[in-house]
């Protein structure tokens, strides 16, 4: 038997994910993508055996799309102090360009994500692990001496910063000036808390 093609998977995950922006979460089924793209119900099922699977996999390609960016800069050559500092910054930039610019939009993604946990914590986890790779880093070249555990520090290190990557809190957040100079007061405490031998 003929294995599911990948290229109709990403034609299924682009269909839904046109159909969620156009007609919000009410929309995202089996049986309308199949609709939109022509196909039977059951070559959706081929790459997605349920509704909910195929609503998973839409939010977890939203959410890549905050992870990818900000991996090419965890795995950057700048010197880890200036590395965090670049990463808390983007990953603020991206969750607010998500949030703002287009509230309908993102509260339909939002929403499909929220109804898949094990994809929320799956994200969560990339992004600790990114900074644990920037904090083990600046253990190993004496930059980030005060690091103790990365993957906890890590975890520490998203927590402090929620306030400008969590979706809900970053909705109230105030104008983006005044929010990026927080963050940046912030990261440098933290980076302080490090012991970065030069605060970035």
């Amino acid at each position: 038997m003929d294995l599911p093609s990948p290229d109709t998977r990403t034609r299924i995950l682009d269909a839904a994910a046109a159909l969620l922006r156009r007609h919000g979460p009410d929309k995202l089924t089996v049986l309308d993508v199949a609709k939109r793209l022509g196909m039977s119900h059951g070559n959706v099922y081929r790459h997605f055996p349920s509704k909910q699977a195929l609503r998973a996999a839409v939010a977890e390609e939203w959410l890549s799309d905050v992870t990818a960016p900000l991996a090419l800069i965890a795995a950057g050559e700048a010197a880890p102090p200036s590395r965090l500092r670049e990463w808390l910054a983007a990953l603020a930039v991206i969750k607010r360009r998500k949030v703002l610019e287009d509230p309908e939009m993102f509260a339909g993604f939002h929403r499909v994500a929220s109804e898949s946990p094990e994809v929320i914590a799956a994200h969560v986890a990339h992004l600790v692990d990114q900074i644990a790779a920037i904090l083990a880093a600046g253990k190993a070249d004496g930059t980030l001496p005060g690091v103790a555990a990365p993957q906890d520090d890590a975890r520490a290190v998203l927590v402090a910063t929620a306030r400008f990557h969590h979706p809900d809190l970053v909705r109230d957040g105030g104008n983006a000036a005044t929010a990026e100079a927080e963050l940046s007061r912030i990261t440098t405490l933290l980076l302080r808390g490090l012991g970065a031998t030069a605060v970035a």
